[in-house]
């Protein structure tokens, strides 16, 4: 037996199972008494925990996920160490992973493929923005929920962005979504995680990886020495669109792969409102030549030292590493460069942006002198990172030459400075220099002079974020001096111009396309009714050609079945409908107890969703199919799924303590029935023990009685499910 089980870590954490086992750690299920929840306990194996590489290791990681929140990650709620075991706690996962769910639905059409894929493109976004790169990005880490929703999991060898890596025996373990770079031993940035996004969508619209082979060497190989069948040679109902953006994710040449998540995640959401979209040419992956340039080697914290040499390495080398990159090989090889570089006298400057500056200068200091600058960022750069380097990272300087390194202060908090009653070119250069979108919103007032700000939102000493919209109301005097946008849509155009004249407004631009309205009528103004405007201001129209088509009712091809369930079953909801007038379809689920359109409550918005089966009992699913086409919308509702839960029967033992009367023979008969039916075969026990104790198994409610020598001496009801 585990020797955490039962234990209390810290007077707070009560181990209860093992419920995984990674190459660092194993994970519990855990109860935390202090707020009574379950959580999920991550303890540094024993063989581990006396190496103070893997200690810091583990800590790194602990610190690296802390630093993050949000929905489509696991939450990290506490790192300690209690009785020498190093442990961090996590929030516990009710779902089952990526991977278990296309093993149980083989190829995922393309709009789960597209709906998963998003949440895990914004889990990376939201910890490259922290200086993280997850480095194991594939199915087996990323969790699905009951309600459909995503969670990336198991930022075990997730490190600060200035790390490196190698093809270590723990990268192997996930050698078929590794990045081409990973594979050779070089050097990592976020742009790793995005190809390996990009081979799990690949497998999750094929149903199967990319590439694959006998050994790992063999399949991390092809990652940079072959070329990938494109998804839709093997699946033809892939979506061009969808094709490209995951090809593009896992092209092999750094410069034509998605420079970032954000890009990313454009490409996606562009796709998701137009599933038709062709993203220019087709980006197929294409096998790359090696760069016949120097490699920078890859230790753990800092890239090592480079010097000129008269040749550089060949694409046989970069293989070699791989084939090669297991613990003590990679060692010497890294060792044996070093010494190389040592015996020339001009160096090259390595890339060291966003690695940590401490790191740097101990790994560096036979070969540059360092001068530091402390500065903090304007975006988010954690402590103790390189900003900014001079001279540039690839020039060739004498040894121990001075390397200027800029570095990070650390992410500070940034509030919401008081406005009110400033200029508006104040407040304008106030907020100049916390990179925030402002948006000015005029409002007549008879207390603040025109141009003034009457108030923000937010309000004054609220915390801000990098890109957050701030709102300026800000005064234009006394309302005799302005006027209120008129209603202008609906009009024709003739009479809108006629309107804007009379009111003292100008003529802004005036474009015309495809509506279903009548012709020459406007559809669009550029500022909205009401708004408080002065005279003169322009207002560009937008007027109907009276020529598009109103939105056709979406058609329904296939539905999900009535079914029966036992209860915690997984059980996916889904619908296939098509419009054929171009038209945007949307989803959204209803469930209902009672069959009944008139009860619906809302339970996703997306074509497939997991039906709840917590819960013995009927519920009954539908899904609205919307379409929207030119502007208008037209809606239909499937018919009712019936989804039965039921409720699983487990038995129990109960342990019954039996009175047994003094007077007697030596040994009394004890008969047990439950529900009236004899229990078992009679039972004989001593009579001066005075009491006998009876082992009972069954399940649900029970109507118990005990007989000792034909009268019965108990009667209970016995509930066998708690």
């Amino acid at each position: 037996m585990d020797r955490y089980i039962g234990t209390l870590l810290d007077g707070r954490y009560e181990i209860q199972e093992v419920i995984g086992n990674g190459g660092m750690a194993v994970v519990y299920k855990a109860l935390c008494h202090r707020l009574n929840r379950p959580v999920a306990v991550k303890i540094l194996k024993d063989d581990l925990s006396r190496d103070e590489e893997f200690r810091r290791r583990f800590h790194a990681e602990s610190q690296a996920v802390a630093m993050m929140s949000h929905p489509n990650i696991v939450s990290v709620y506490d790192v300690s160490e209690s009785e020498g075991a190093d442990y961090i706690v996590m929030e516990l996962i009710d779902g089952i992973s990526l991977k278990q769910y296309m093993e149980q639905k083989g190829v995922l059409n393309w709009r789960e493929t597209l709906h998963f894929a998003t949440q895990i493109c914004k889990a990376l976004e939201h910890a490259h923005g922290r200086g993280i790169i997850h480095r194991d990005i594939k199915p087996h880490n990323i969790m699905i929920l009951k309600d459909g929703s995503v969670k990336v999991a198991d930022f075990g060898i997730a490190h600060i962005g200035a790390s490196q890596t190698t093809l270590t025996s723990e990268a192997l373990g996930s050698v078929h979504y590794i990045s081409p770079e990973q594979a050779r031993g070089g050097k990592m940035d976020f742009r790793a995680d995005l190809y390996s996004l990009g081979v799990v969508m690949y497998e999750m619209l094929t149903g199967r990886p990319p590439f694959d082979g006998e050994t790992p060497v063999s399949i991390a190989i092809q990652h940079f020495n072959a070329t990938a069948t494109p998804p839709r040679a093997l699946n033809p109902s892939v979506p061009e669109g969808l094709e490209q953006i995951t090809l593009r994710a896992m092209e092999p040449d750094l410069a034509k792969r998605y420079p970032s998540a954000s890009q990313m995640l454009q490409d996606m959401e562009a796709f998701r409102q137009n599933p038709m979209m062709i993203f220019g040419e087709s980006k197929e992956v294409t096998p790359v030549a090696q760069p016949k340039k120097k490699k920078k080697p890859a230790p753990k914290k800092a890239p090592a030292p480079k010097k000129k040499r008269s040749k550089t390495p060949s694409l046989v080398m970069g293989i070699s590493i791989v084939l090669l990159a297991v613990g003590a090989l990679v060692f010497m090889f890294v060792t044996l460069m070093q010494e190389t570089f040592r015996q020339q006298e001009d160096a090259i400057v390595p890339d060291l942006y966003l690695y940590s500056a401490e790191d740097v200068m101990e790994r560096y200091k036979d070969y540059f002198e360092f001068e530091i600058i402390r500065q903090t960022p304007q975006g988010n750069v954690a402590e103790g990172l390189i900003m900014n380097q001079k001279p540039k990272a690839d020039m060739t300087v004498k040894k121990g030459s001075t390397i200027t390194l800029t570095v990070s202060t650390g992410v500070q908090d940034i509030t919401m400075p008081l406005l009110e009653n400033h200029s508006l070119a104040d407040a304008r250069r106030a907020l100049e220099k916390f990179n925030v979108k402002v948006r000015e919103v005029l409002e007549n007032s008879d207390s603040f002079v025109t141009n003034y700000i009457i108030r923000t939102e937010p309000p004054y000493g609220t915390l801000l974020t990098p890109g957050q919209e701030v709102v300026l109301v800000v005064s234009t005097g006394s309302e005799m001096w302005h006027l209120s946008t008129p209603k202008l849509t609906g009009m024709s155009i003739t009479d809108a111009l006629a309107t804007m004249d009379a009111k003292k407004l100008t003529q802004g631009d005036i474009t015309y396309r495809e509506s279903v309205d009548a012709k020459d009528t406007v559809i669009e103004q550029s500022i909205p009714e009401g708004e408080i405007i002065r005279p003169g201001t322009k207002i560009d129209l937008v007027v109907s050609l009276g020529t598009a088509a109103k939105a056709q009712m979406p058609v329904i091809h296939e539905l999900s079945e009535s079914t029966e369930l036992q209860k915690d079953d997984l059980y996916v909801l889904n619908v296939e409908a098509s419009v054929s007038d171009g038209g945007l379809l949307s989803y959204e689920w209803f469930v209902s107890a009672t069959d009944s359109m008139a009860d619906l409550r809302s339970v996703g918005i997306s074509q497939s969703i997991l039906a709840n089966t917590e819960i013995a009992g009927v519920q009954h699913y539908c899904c609205k199919i919307t379409n929207t086409c030119n502007g208008y919308s037209v809606s239909t509702y499937t018919p009712m799924i019936r989804v039965e839960v039921k409720q699983i029967s487990v038995e129990s033992t109960k342990e019954l303590e039996v009175p047994i009367p003094a007077e007697g023979e030596e040994y009394a008969e004890v008969i047990v029935t439950i529900d009236g039916e004899e229990y078992d075969l009679p039972i004989m026990v001593l009579r001066e023990e005075g009491t006998a104790s009876i082992t009972v198994t069954s399940s649900g409610v029970r109507e118990i009685e005990v007989y000792v020598d034909g009268a019965v001496v108990l009667t209970l009801t016995v509930d066998f499910s708690l």
